[in-house]
């Protein structure tokens, strides 16, 4: 669908009218709403939505947040409509991926070499955008606030310049949007958080998007063993197909799942990965490794109960237990290799089954 514009024969951009999926409260069904969205204000781009995925902290952010009325959705693909001022690495036509943590590559976090946490353009919280606290969407000039300064699902949105990453024109959009958070989380946290070793055991709690390419990535790397751990039976068989190897579901077992997993490895796993977003379940991944050298790498976004706890002990035998926001990639820097080695033939390795995985998406959402 074309959007309308407010502004006739002009040569810069202009306010545009959409449609939109809004959330009007907390848990309560989304409504098809025509929107305004602004032109992009300086190092701002406005993108035409192709593809946007489903995340699951898009759900847990519309069950529980206060900031409504709100348009969700930041795993997204699309083509650069128009470039606010000062914009100069993207055209109007560029085909990109939208980012919900940027990276403007001159504070301290992004030249320190050691982190993908962007102090400038990190993850955004308040339903605005990053440089000048306000939102860029609106019906009947009341605001409509953003998600994670994306807001996919929409005709069109406005993001920051750092907060999207130009790719090649060849790659399919409906494909290559899952890059942009669940599939590259998942990789990344086994590629380069964990840095999963050859031959070694691995298991991950939680078999979503993001678990399920825990496991291709650790496959990737060669793990002798990737144990997964769901209580939904339907994706024991799905799961294979990204690498896992066992399967176990914690309702059939009446003993503890971390001393099953502790008996069946002879002490414990070499790395544990939390995908659910259960701060309960942190704990329980960081008994599932074993001493000396176990390492738990906790990947999902709890709902409720954001503290933690877990005995001391467990770190002074030499457990390690480490978190990461999207797989420590820097997104700009890292995201267009991904995506090279998904058109260069390798998809059936990073992306083995796109089909399988959408249709593990939906399963997630509907337990």
């Amino acid at each position: 669908m074309s959007p309308s514009s407010s502004a006739e024969d002009s040569s810069s951009p202009a306010v545009i009218t959409c449609k939109a999926a809004v959330a009007w409260g907390a848990g309560e069904p989304l409504v098809m709403e025509e929107v305004e969205l602004s032109p992009p204000h300086p190092h701002e781009i406005r993108i035409k939505v192709f593809s946007s995925s489903l995340c699951r902290s898009d759900i847990s952010a519309w069950e529980s947040q206060a900031i409504f009325p709100r348009i969700f959705g930041h795993e997204a693909s699309g083509i650069v409509e128009s470039i606010g001022e000062g914009v100069t690495e993207f055209r109007e036509g560029d085909h990109v991926l939208t980012v919900f943590t940027g990276e403007c590559r001159t504070c301290r976090q992004c030249t320190s070499g050691k982190s993908n946490v962007c102090q400038v353009l990190g993850l955004e919280r308040r339903g605005v955008m990053h440089s000048d606290q306000k939102t860029r969407f609106s019906i009947k000039g009341k605001p409509v606030f953003h998600y994670c300064a994306v807001s996919s699902f929409s005709e069109y949105t406005v993001v920051h310049s750092g907060c999207a990453v130009k790719v090649s024109p060849n790659a399919p959009l409906e494909k290559i949007c899952l890059l942009s958070c669940g599939v590259a989380a998942g990789l990344g946290a086994a590629w380069n958080v964990a840095a999963v070793s050859e031959g070694s055991t691995v298991v991950i709690f939680g078999l979503g998007t993001v678990g399920l390419s825990v496991a291709q990535g650790a496959r990737l790397k060669g793990a002798s063993r990737i144990i997964g751990v769901d209580t939904n039976p339907d994706k024991c068989e799905k799961a294979k197909a990204f690498g896992v190897t066992e399967f176990i579901n914690p309702s059939d077992s009446s003993e503890p799942i971390q001393q099953v997993i502790k008996r069946i490895t002879d002490g414990g796993a070499d790395y544990s990965f939390e995908c659910i977003g259960d701060t309960g379940m942190i704990t329980t991944a960081l008994q599932s490794c074993c001493d000396g050298w176990g390492l738990t790498v906790t990947l999902g976004v709890p709902k409720v109960k954001p503290e933690m706890s877990a005995h001391y002990g467990l770190l002074l035998t030499g457990r390690t237990l480490k978190g990461t926001i999207f797989g420590g990639w820097k997104p700009k820097s890292d995201l267009p290799s991904l995506v090279d080695m998904y058109m260069n033939k390798a998809s059936t390795s990073i992306l083995p089954s796109i089909t399988t995985l959408l249709h593990v998406y939906f399963l997630v959402i509907l337990e």
